[in-house]
């Protein structure tokens, strides 16, 4: 597992468009080595935020997004099409602008879906697909980039302190139960998932960010701050502005 590195921007805007650049700068990368990238995606201000750049960028024509494999992180268990789901706001930020396969964006299962109300058997089905698409003796596929957000509890994805998801050692995707924050019912990657990205990004700004992202590049445990858990196998980056920096030494 990576060490994780903290790079710190003037603002969220400036971050936001940072990770842009660095996005399409990845994926070109990936596609380069090997002819297809494979992304996970976050929701939230900054998440959707950086999407929104990437659609605006110069360079967004680097990028063959035909070739692109798009997963989430987490997803708030809602009808299809509803506002306040991650995959909702991408399309609106990006997927609806570029040239995406259809059948290479792979997006959580609604809660008016084929699963109906059963986020559980959503969340089992979400992990059958990535061992599907995995390679042979893997749980999850390649993810050349894995982005997350960060909550003002620590929490990242859908998983939050002191929960048994975040303690969640041999599933891939979980179900949320009772989540603190509205919706109540998620589905979410745990951190076994997440770990086993190549490069994963915590994004976050702001003044109520600072102490967990301290906490987290401190040495906190992962059960008390799971984005302390959120770590690559051959990088991990914290990627803030000042203010949620600044706590950092």
């Amino acid at each position: 597992m990576s060490r994780p590195e903290a790079l710190v921007h003037s603002g969220g805007d400036v971050l936001a468009a940072a990770v842009a650049a660095r996005l399409i700068t990845a994926i070109a990368d990936a596609q380069a080595a090997r002819g297809s990238a494979s992304v996970v995606l976050t929701g939230g201000r900054t998440g959707i935020g950086v999407l929104e750049q990437v659609r605006l960028s110069p360079a967004l024509g680097a990028v063959d997004w035909s070739a692109v494999d798009v997963f989430w992180g987490d997803e708030r268990f809602l009808p299809g099409g509803d506002g306040e789901r991650n995959e909702t706001q991408a399309r609106q930020a990006l997927l609806d602008h570029v040239d995406v396969d259809p059948a290479r964006v792979h997006a959580m299962a609604p809660s008016d879906g084929e699963f109906g109300a059963d986020a559980d058997a959503a969340a089992a089905r979400y992990a059958e697909l990535l061992a599907q698409l995995a390679p042979e003796g893997a749980a999850v596929p390649r993810f050349d980039v894995l982005m997350l957000g960060v909550g003002e509890e620590g929490h990242t994805a859908s998983l939050f302190p002191d929960t048994p998801y975040v303690r969640e050692e041999s599933r891939t995707v979980v179900g949320v139960h009772d989540c603190p924050k509205p919706p109540p019912t998620r589905i979410s990657l745990t951190l076994p998932a997440i770990g086993a990205a190549s490069e994963v990004w915590l994004m976050t700004t702001g003044k109520a960010k600072a102490e967990p992202v301290a906490s987290a590049l401190g040495g906190a445990k992962p059960v008390d701050i799971p984005a302390a858990g959120a770590v690559g196998r051959d990088r991990t980056l914290w990627l803030l502005d000042t203010d949620a920096a600044a706590q950092l030494g």
